[in-house]
């Protein structure tokens, strides 16, 4: 009784309207909390250390949230990528051509916006990063409730694009928040993902192998200066995508399974909890469309998420280089670039590597928070009025058929 409840449960969370809602829920405690008379409880909490003196590891739970928990979210987007990679959409040059171009335009424009509007702004240097990635959560769950009616191949177009952009956001990471290397640590956890891969090949299947290279491998990134959720990838692409003869299902499938509604459950809708606490008064109001951080994040991510994937993709299609979506029209494509400017996890992690002061940490949130609002709404909208003229032609080709 209690596995069927348990299983039934996954099912649930691993939809993606489900992940969405909790994420969205999350952030709006986290608003209202941090805005009500309690709002010194609020920071109380997320500034609370929690640390584990053996390892010398001394975390805020906020910052456990954001290294730690987000690590099985990049994880799961890991083993997305490689399934995308080996057997998916991203499998086929032909087929992969389209989303990868509108992933590349979709984080180059908004961070050249960022950049130009922020310049010689204080953190502007790895600021311009923030507006560059799409929440791939949230845009899947608005398509998911709002474009019920538009043809399938939006989802595995979004999707796709959503896996590349995850990719080029993950490198940014990677390359612009790894300080002060520690070769030793870093071998140490190159080691880890060797014996992650080696325990593939072997087809080993017992968790009291894989659990502690996890962990080891999170352990030696942060001690090594390189952000530790990047061990959560690393992990994810390794891991092995086709089934063996008389295997039921592979490595990366039943992972998938298992770790996509904790992710979607626990992990994303806490650091939401944890990151989106961001006081919202007048002053923050107007400075979202003033100060010129704020406003480089905003540009970035409405003006340059859609542009550079709309844009590219346009470019792309008109040259021959990719093929436009079965079904797909470039009405569709645009409100599909529109939801591509939801910024929100990754976006507020880069917000918080990037940023140093707390007021602009706080305002760099609050642009994010409010643009996502902004996109997921709007993109709402085109799906629906577009929904509605791709049933109507629907409608009408069923009447023809009739007659």
């Amino acid at each position: 009784m209690i596995t069927a409840a348990r299983s039934e449960l996954s099912r649930y969370l691993r939809t993606e309207t489900v992940g969405g809602t909790l994420l969205l829920i999350a952030a709006a405690v986290a608003l209202l909390w941090v805005n009500s008379p309690w709002g010194d409880a609020y920071k109380t909490m997320t500034d609370t250390v929690l640390a584990i003196p053996p390892l010398h590891l001394e975390l805020t739970l906020a910052d456990w949230t954001k290294d730690g928990l987000l690590a099985v979210f990049f994880f799961v987007a890991g083993l997305e990528l490689k399934r995308e990679l080996v057997v998916g959409e991203l499998a086929d040059r032909k087929r992969a051509a389209l989303p990868i171009i509108a992933a590349v335009g979709g984080v180059v424009t908004p961070a050249i916006i960022a950049y130009v509007v922020g310049f010689g702004v204080p953190g502007m240097d790895r600021g311009w990063a923030i507006p560059v990635a799409t929440d791939i959560a949230f845009a899947l769950a608005v398509l998911a409730m709002t474009g019920s009616r538009i043809p399938a191949s939006a989802r595995v177009f979004l999707l796709s694009l959503a896996v590349v952009d995850d990719l080029l956001a993950i490198v940014l990471i990677a390359v612009l928040f790894t300080t002060g290397l520690a070769i030793l640590w870093l071998l140490a956890a190159i080691g880890c993902f060797a014996g992650w891969w080696l325990a593939q090949h072997k087809r080993i299947r017992t968790p009291l192998v894989y659990i502690p290279l996890a962990l080891v491998a999170w352990y030696a990134l942060h001690e090594a200066g390189i952000h530790p959720t990047l061990a959560g990838v690393g992990m994810g692409l390794l891991t092995r995508v086709r089934k063996d003869p008389g295997e039921f299902e592979a490595p990366a499938t039943r992972w998938e399974h298992t770790f996509q509604p904790i992710s979607a459950g626990l992990c994303v809708p806490l650091f939401a909890l944890f990151a989106s606490g961001v006081p919202l008064n007048g002053k923050v109001f107007g400075e979202l469309f003033t100060d010129r951080l704020a406003l480089a994040i905003i540009l970035g991510l409405l003006v340059g998420k859609t542009v550079g994937i709309m844009g590219s993709s346009w470019v792309a299609i008109r040259l021959g280089i990719a093929k436009r979506p079965a079904h797909l029209g470039y009405r569709d494509m645009f409100a599909l670039s529109v939801l591509g400017a939801i910024g929100f996890t990754v976006s507020l992690l880069v917000a918080e590597l990037a940023l140093d002061d707390e007021a602009a940490v706080e305002l760099a949130k609050a642009a994010v928070l409010v643009t996502s609002m902004a996109a997921s709404l709007a993109g709402s909208a085109l799906l629906l009025r577009r929904g509605r003229v791709h049933q109507a032609r629907r409608d009408a080709r069923a009447l023809e058929r009739e007659q």
